[in-house]
Parts: C-alpha cells; sequence; structure tokens
C-alpha cells in the first residue's frame, strides 16, 4: 500500500512520529537513521498511541510509560515491511489470499526525472479509482482543456496483452498540441500506469496510486487516498539540466494533475454510488498534500 509522497512524509518524520491509516489499520511511521519503519500504532503495554511519542537512537519511546519500541519488536509488536523507492513510501500488510511480494511492483521510470506527487480523498473504493483510468476515451470529452484527440493504435502486442496502447493529442497552449503513443497497464490491484512509450517525454510515467484508508464503510461511504506521482523524463540531451529547476516545475505539474482530478473524482465516487444503489457520495475534493 502506497503511504504517500516521499519528500512530505519524510518531513513530518523528521519531527517525529507520524500517526497513519491504511486498510482499517492504525500505524506509525517513524525514521530509524536513514530507515522507514511502519509498526502498529498502539503500545504493546497499555495501548497508548506512539505516534504521540518520540523517536530516540531510532527507537519508539511510549508516551505513557516510556517503554522503549525498535525495529526488533516486542511480544507480538512487530514493525511491518516498509519500502522507500524514493519518489513514495509503501507498507506491505496482510491481504487474505494473497502472497506477499518482497517489493512493490514498480513500473520502469525515467533517469533522470523530475517528479511531482498529489495526494487527495475520495469517497469510493480502490476499484473505482483504477476504473476511471482504465477508460482514458472519456479523456477528450470531460477534460477538453487538456486533450484535443484521443485514438486507441493497438489492443494486443506480443508480451504486452495486458496493456492499452493509444496516440494522444495533448494540448500545451490553446490549439497547440503534441502528439505522443502511450501506454496504460495495471502493476497491481491498486496501481494504474501511463507511460509515454513515443513522442516527446518518452519514458515518462504517470503512477496512480489508490490506498484504501478504512476497513469498513461508514455510512457516508469508504474513503479512498490517491496519490499520483508524475515522473517526467526526456530524451532531450538538455533535460539533464532542467532537472536542476525541479523546484519550480512541481507547482505547475501538480496543478495539471490537480486540474484532471477536480473532474474525475465525481467520475470515481459516482461509480462507487451506483454499485451501492446510494445516493452520490458527497466528495471531499480538496487535495490534502501537495509534496
Amino acid at each position: 500500500y502506497v503511504l504517500g509522497a516521499r519528500r512530505r512524509l519524510w518531513s513530518s518524520l523528521r519531527r517525529g512520529p507520524v500517526a497513519l491509516r491504511v486498510a482499517g489499520h492504525e500505524l506509525v511511521a517513524w525514521l530509524d537513521g536513514g530507515e522507514l519503519r511502519v509498526a502498529p500504532e498502539a503500545c504493546p503495554h497499555m495501548g497508548a498511541r506512539l505516534s504521540e511519542g518520540r523517536v530516540c537512537d531510532g527507537a519508539l519511546t511510549c508516551p505513557w510509560h516510556g517503554l522503549r519500541l525498535d525495529a526488533s519488536g516486542r511480544g507480538a509488536w512487530r514493525p511491518w515491511p516498509s519500502f522507500d523507492d524514493g519518489v513514495l513510501c509503501w507498507v506491505r500488510l496482510p491481504e487474505l489470499g494473497q502472497e506477499p511480494s518482497a517489493r512493490p511492483y514498480l513500473p520502469p521510470r525515467p533517469s533522470p526525472f523530475v517528479d511531482a506527487v498529489i495526494e487527495l480523498e475520495a469517497r469510493c473504493e480502490a476499484r473505482d479509482v483504477i476504473a476511471n483510468r482504465l477508460d482514458p476515451w472519456h479523456g477528450v470529452h470531460l477534460h477538453p482543456q487538456g486533450f484535443a484527440a484521443l485514438a486507441m493504435t493497438a489492443q494486443e502486442l506480443p508480451g504486452e496483452e495486458d496493456r492499452m496502447h493509444m496516440r494522444v493529442a495533448k494540448r500545451i497552449l490553446g490549439p497547440l498540441c503534441i502528439e505522443v503513443d502511450i501506454t496504460f497497464h495495471c502493476a497491481d490491484a491498486r496501481t494504474i500506469v501511463m507511460t509515454i512509450v513515443e513522442g516527446e517525454g518518452k519514458g515518462s510515467v504517470v503512477e496512480t496510486h489508490a490506498t484504501p484508508i478504512d476497513g469498513s464503510e461508514d455510512e457516508a461511504g469508504p474513503r479512498c487516498r490517491i496519490v499520483e506521482a508524475t515522473l517526467a523524463g526526456s530524451e532531450r540531451k538538455g533535460f539533464v539540466h532542467a532537472t536542476r529547476l525541479a523546484a519550480l516545475m512541481r507547482p505547475f505539474m501538480r496543478r495539471a494533475a490537480l486540474g484532471l482530478w477536480r473532474d474525475d473524482l465525481p467520475y470515481a465516487e459516482r461509480l462507487y454510488a451506483l454499485r451501492q444503489g446510494t445516493k452520490r457520495a458527497a466528495s471531499l475534493h480538496l487535495p490534502l498534500h501537495c509534496d
């Protein structure tokens, strides 16, 4: 499960432990030297919130009784496997009927790249977020400000039967567009990846991750955290110099991503509402974080 943007999360962790909620699990994250640690938030002694404690020499200190908890665990309390891929942070939690992998299934990423991450919440399930991205045909109609045309170029290629291949005319400024060939594929059950395979920005990817927050639904519907990472690259020789301007580029990249999700959040929430036979759930519709 994706926890969030590495840049944002580490900024918070440098000040102390952080409380997180993923798939109904209350978690605490902290830094053990240069390593990310994630564990159950309840202290194994009397259940104190460990996020309200402090970190000393890489170990958590319980705020109630001063119990020291480190990566080796204590009793049944053990940190969950975590992973930092340099852009996003992950945690591995048990899932019925699924064999855990040693690390997340990461798609190929460009090198070098400039990355920007947005995080939002929606009242839907992870599959509704994925369904939105698996329907790129809505893009031209729902996002005319971003796309001028879209066409399927191949449905199946040898070794890539799990990918959709498309040609997209992306607007740059008004009627000015560039054409690129892209693919969509699901890296896992909660992730869909768009990759530019030909054209300007070849190798660039947009990873959309949907992380359930609650283990059970409330009256307003389940909450899902959408974490979308845009990793922009280019084969142009001068792009390596552009990476030095990453801090200036990120606000524009985040604004473009948020512009699409302002329309796509109601789409995903409506899918959930129709499936449940309920009225459209109230949307949160605001970015929680931008790294």
